[in-house]
């Protein structure tokens, strides 16, 4: 998941806020490495993205305020590729010696990393601190598993509803305010103009098709009794999971050339002309700003069963976390504070556009910025993320839903088949997990 951003779409940046390093370390939850020193250096590790200049002038901006208020402490900041970040931080986890002492990490590796042992528990650290006591809940359960803490959000993004102003008043039709809506309102633009897709759907854009299951009062999976459960069959997410494929269809989407759309390709038929409407994340604004679409659009919440709710979304983004294995323990915690308060979250939005993780600061944000109010909205209404499972890692890295999706959509299995199937395969997976 990437926020939107007025420069080249990065992933993270780093800005600083005033922590003070306390005179020793607190209380903490978890083990680590037996060093707490309180000089020297820190190594950080960061996401490289395609124009990672402007991030890198916040991250040194931060990383000079940051040594000046902490005498004999430098601070290295190594900008890693985001696609081979699960080998690097593996690696770093199997040799502490060579192991940086924060890494950024995306939302959904918390559990898996918790289950390397890499990360520290710093439940205490975070529970005391003034700005976790208005991090959003579903920020927040990004850094938990099984009620302890391993790191602070750094930035949070979801999707809601693009759709073109222009096309929907010339046909005469409404922002769809229910699921029910947005379905008629899809095919009405394709039936009367067969050239656009109503909606652009993917059937392997796991994230839009969520909001359709979730909606329906399904759920990936369950937990009883410490072990996770795939529910993607339960009656609610078989509602949801057909609602979603019914997108796909001579009617809106043809299911032979949207079957295997991702999430970046629906956007791009949005914002390319192809299509009057399409699920897109806050990050992409920059995007949709810079097409041909430019001031012939709008976003709403995508809409839930009810009319006028507003459909769950995945809330995606990144988080700060410090290593079990660094002997800087009280500077790292204290760094990845400053990291992500409050203070270096209002910068992150002003200068990249990052949403913030704090109640507060995205109320603020909205006000700055009026094209954030539907995003924020959706963060309010409940956005929701994967299992805190370790195992979601392979069931994503294996294409468990988007196989699921492109079966059904393609005639191949029906429904029930399909995700019965597919539950299966998770409950392996949730098996071998654990």
């Amino acid at each position: 998941m990437k926020p939107f951003a007025r420069i080249a779409a990065p992933l993270a940046a780093l800005a600083l806020a005033g922590v003070t390093v306390t005179a020793c370390a607190p209380q903490t939850s978890g083990g680590g490495a037996p060093e707490d020193e309180k000089s020297g250096t820190l190594r950080v590790w960061l996401f490289r993205e395609v124009g990672n200049k402007p991030k890198e002038k916040v991250v040194d901006a931060a990383v000079a305020d940051f040594e000046k208020r902490h005498r004999g402490t430098d601070v290295e900041v190594e900008y890693i590729p985001v696609d081979t970040r699960a080998q690097r931080i593996k690696a770093a986890f199997n040799d502490p010696e060579s192991a940086p002492d924060l890494i950024e990490y995306g939302n959904t590796d918390t559990a898996g990393y918790v289950r390397d042992g890499g990360l520290a528990d710093v439940t205490t650290e975070f529970k005391a601190w003034g700005d976790a006591k208005d991090a959003d809940p579903t920020a927040e359960q990004s850094v938990t598993v099984d009620g302890k803490v391993y790191g602070a959000p750094f930035f949070v993004g979801v999707r809601a509803l693009y759709y073109r102003t222009d096309v929907l008043d010339d046909l005469g039709i409404e922002p769809p305010r229910s699921q029910a809506e947005l379905i008629s309102a899809a095919k009405k633009v394709h039936k009367a103009r067969p050239g656009l897709y109503g909606l652009a759907v993917g059937g392997a854009y796991t994230y839009g098709a969520l909001p359709f299951l979730w909606a329906n009062g399904g759920e990936l999976a369950v937990k009883k009794d410490g072990t996770y459960k795939a529910a993607v069959n339960t009656p609610q997410a078989r509602k949801g999971i057909s609602a979603y494929a019914s997108l796909f269809g001579d009617d809106n989407c043809p299911a032979d050339k949207c079957a295997s759309l991702g999430g970046n390709a629906t956007v791009t038929a949005f914002t390319s002309g192809k299509a009057a409407m399409a699920i897109g994340g806050d990050f992409s604004h920059a995007a949709v700003e810079a097409s041909k679409v430019k001031g012939k659009y709008a976003v709403v919440p995508l809409p839930g069963v009810q009319k006028n709710s507003i459909a769950p979304a995945f809330a995606g983004g990144n988080n700060i976390g410090v290593l079990k294995s660094t002997s800087h323990r009280t500077l790292a915690v204290d760094l990845m504070k400053s990291l992500t308060g409050k203070d270096s979250q209002r910068r992150l939005f002003d200068a990249m556009g990052f949403l913030p993780t704090y109640r507060d600061v995205l109320d603020e944000a909205a006000e700055k910025e009026p094209f954030v109010e539907p995003f924020v909205k959706t963060l309010q209404a409940g956005a929701k993320s994967v299992p805190a499972s370790p195992a979601w890692g392979q069931i994503d890295a294996s294409l468990i839903l988007p196989t699921m999706f492109q079966e059904i959509v393609s005639g191949r299995k029906g429904v029930n088949k399909a995700a019965d199937d597919a539950a299966g395969k998770m409950d392996a997976a949730f098996t071998a997990a654990q």
